[in-house]
């Protein structure tokens, strides 16, 4: 019986598969005729260039006009033009000065002694009350000694969670240091709100007040500032520049309506708004004054709001050089805000997701090979 071609064809299929390759003679080069031709333009190619921003790409410091002198005991005053001075400075600069506020010089000085106990704790303790999602109050996070040795910043509130975790690592200091604080922050919120109330009266509210998306904390809380001292000229220029572009970018991260400073022996004060930063003297034991984001909604964008902080310069003693910010907000605002604090991701949740990637990828590659 005759057994077709195509048939045998079948039984003893063509082998197609390629020869394997040549081997190359020791002697000889690889396919690339000149390999440090190569490596001279893979160095010129992969190298990352220099860049250099402009002076102009830095926003200048613009000297202003110092903001006036209100008299805290004057505002009630049917012959004072100090309502009038309050609405002319923060349309212009979005703050002013308070004097004559009734506030001790005592109190303040206690606070800030007891202030210093705080940031003199072991970086060890600092770790386990930094601020995060879940903590509003504790120290800010920093990044190293160096960073440390610039500045250092902690925030205070009437929290019993704070107020835990601070007698865990400062049994000794944290409740004299917390009763003080109190005191102090109710002598605050007598003048802010009666400033607030002031401006409320003299200026019909737009709209109603809402956050910009920012954090909106229960009650007044305080920012301590730990200024770096004996901080010479190029690493204070540095500092400085790094703290404009922080604010900036940054602004606050919590909403308020006002946010009243106490920063004696000052050397300059710095206003940061969108527009850019300006800098003045303060006048010695007075309480500055700066707009928040509530304020500038209530008003309609008339009045902008600003960020300020103190700056020390010169030889100055560790306990002089913590300045404080009082963030104010009136009850009445409500809690209808949103935080807007970025949320991070862990380097130990992005292994875990990556590993979880990696083992379905793995399972449907063994399923289509099935």
């Amino acid at each position: 019986m005759a057994i077709s071609p195509e048939w045998q064809a079948d039984r003893n299929p063509v082998d197609f598969r390629a020869p394997p390759p040549s081997p190359i003679a020791s002697g000889r080069r690889s396919s690339v005729a000149n390999d440090d031709f190569l490596t001279e333009f893979l160095q010129h190619s992969l190298r990352v260039p220099d860049l250099i921003l402009p002076n102009r790409a830095f926003p200048r410091q613009n000297l202003i006009q110092n903001p006036p002198r209100i008299d805290f005991q004057n505002l009630d005053s049917p012959e004072s033009d100090a309502v009038a001075e309050i609405i002319q400075s923060i349309d212009r600069i979005g703050c002013f000065q308070v004097v004559n506020h009734g506030i001790a010089r005592e109190l303040v000085g206690s606070v800030s002694a007891a202030g210093a106990g705080v940031f003199g704790l072991p970086p060890e303790n600092k770790a386990a009350v930094v601020r995060s999602l879940e903590r509003s109050y504790g120290f800010e996070e920093s990044q190293g000694d160096e960073e440390r040795e610039m500045g250092e910043e902690f925030v205070w509130g009437r929290d019993e969670r704070l107020d835990l975790e601070m007698e865990g690592i400062w049994p000794l200091g944290y409740s004299n240091f917390s009763e003080k604080m109190d005191k102090l922050v109710l002598e605050m919120e007598k003048v802010a709100g009666k400033i607030f109330s002031i401006l409320k009266e003299h200026h019909t509210m737009r709209k109603p007040i809402h956050g910009n998306g920012m954090t909106q904390l229960p009650g007044s809380i305080c920012y301590l500032y730990k200024h770096g001292s004996n901080v010479n000229g190029d690493e204070w220029i540095r500092s400085l520049r790094y703290d404009v572009m922080r604010m900036l970018i940054r602004g606050s991260d919590d909403s308020h309506s006002l946010c009243l400073h106490l920063c004696d022996r000052s050397s300059e004060f710095h206003v940061y708004s969108k527009k850019g930063w300006g800098s003045f003297c303060p006048q010695k034991d007075a309480i500055v004054v700066t707009l928040g984001d509530q304020i500038q909604a209530w008003s309609g964008g008339k009045f902008k709001h600003v960020i300020g902080r103190p700056i020390f310069k010169g030889e100055v003693v560790e306990d002089q050089c913590i300045s404080m910010a009082f963030l104010y907000s009136p009850a009445n605002i409500g809690n209808s805000f949103k935080p807007n604090r970025a949320k991070t991701i862990s380097l130990a949740q992005q292994a875990i997701v990556a590993m979880l990637l990696t083992l379905v990828y793995r399972f449907w590659v063994y399923v289509y090979n099935l």
